[in-house]
């Protein structure tokens, strides 16, 4: 199953929370590569703390690849190549955690045949070979975004499950913004059609996930002001309408992630060492993306609304 993952703006927590779900689902026992298509601004080393591997392969990224400088991408093995003193102890079980990094020196590029046939040979290869395939797109409606669309248009690709997350913060600005994304006038359901795609199996393959979603009644606000927690009240249920008024409401969510200080600040995997020892995050963090992850592929939360 290939997963892409978007956002409507950058800072929306997009790649945190797709890395922590990829994590997830390698601990279930499947096997999950992760690919960063932020041809800007690939970050995604930097959370699976793989940056001494991802510099060792620097110019055999993905982006090397799709414009053709390279045979084949570079991947990395989590387990094996992590900084991170957590994950380098493999689990008993689980699948593996593979991740195909980006080129820091690379950048945007418009799509052309070449790497258009590059792109989808790599998916249609990947999701033969892994259980799960999640793709970090670019922010806002990038090159990444239209080329992703026309692969899988392509006749090749018919037979494959492809699903979208649109990643945003529970904010006045976000919602309208990730809304635009997905349903705007150059957005993905239009982007999509124009290639080829059946809008209606489109629409039905989108989910919003809300990012950093301050909770009134959490221990994190238990010092504010009786002012500020009836403010903060009033302000959920104006984003709650204003959300189902753009079709980001709770029917088209595949679920929502706590404000988080370790997402937040750190941007890592949150293991359950961070939840249970050290107790740097919040319980209720590690199980939304527990939920959430499992979600991805459970066909009842992606019946159409």
């Amino acid at each position: 199953m290939l997963i892409f993952a978007a956002s409507d703006k950058g800072g929306a927590g997009r790649t945190v929370t797709s890395a922590n779900l990829a994590y997830h689902r390698a601990l279930a026992g499947d096997d999950v590569c992760y690919l960063d298509f932020d041809f800007g601004s690939p970050t995604a080393a930097a959370v699976f703390d793989v940056d001494e591997a991802r510099r060792a392969t620097e110019d055999e990224g993905l982006h090397a690849y799709l414009i053709g400088e390279v045979s084949e991408p570079a991947w990395i093995d989590v387990w094996s190549e992590t900084e991170h003193r957590v994950l380098r102890f493999q689990p008993p079980g689980c699948g593996r955690l593979v991740l195909m990094p980006g080129d820091l020196s690379g950048g945007e590029f418009a799509t052309g045949p070449d790497n258009l046939r590059r792109c989808v040979d790599l998916l249609m290869k990947l999701d033969h070979e892994f259980d799960l395939v999640i793709v970090d797109l670019s922010a806002g409606r990038s090159y990444a975004v239209d080329m992703v669309l026309e692969a899988t248009a392509q006749p090749e690709m018919g037979g494959g499950t492809a699903r979208w997350l649109v990643f945003h913060r529970w904010t006045r600005k976000h919602v309208a913004a990730a809304a635009s994304l997905v349903y705007g006038k150059r957005g993905i359901i239009a982007g999509g059609v124009d290639r080829g795609h059946d809008e209606e199996a489109l629409r039905a393959a989108v989910r919003f996930v809300r990012a950093a979603v301050p909770d009134p009644e959490s221990r994190l606000w238990s010092q504010v002001s009786p002012t500020q927690s009836a403010w903060m009240r009033k302000t959920e249920e104006e984003l709650k309408q204003l959300a189902s008024s753009l079709n980001v409401g709770y029917s088209h969510s595949l679920g929502s992630v706590p404000l988080e200080p370790v997402l937040l600040w750190r941007e890592q995997l949150i293991t359950d060492e961070d939840v249970l020892d050290s107790q740097i995050a919040n319980q209720e963090t590690w199980l939304a993306l527990i939920q959430l992850a499992a979600r991805l592929t459970d066909d009842k939360c992606w019946e159409q609304a």
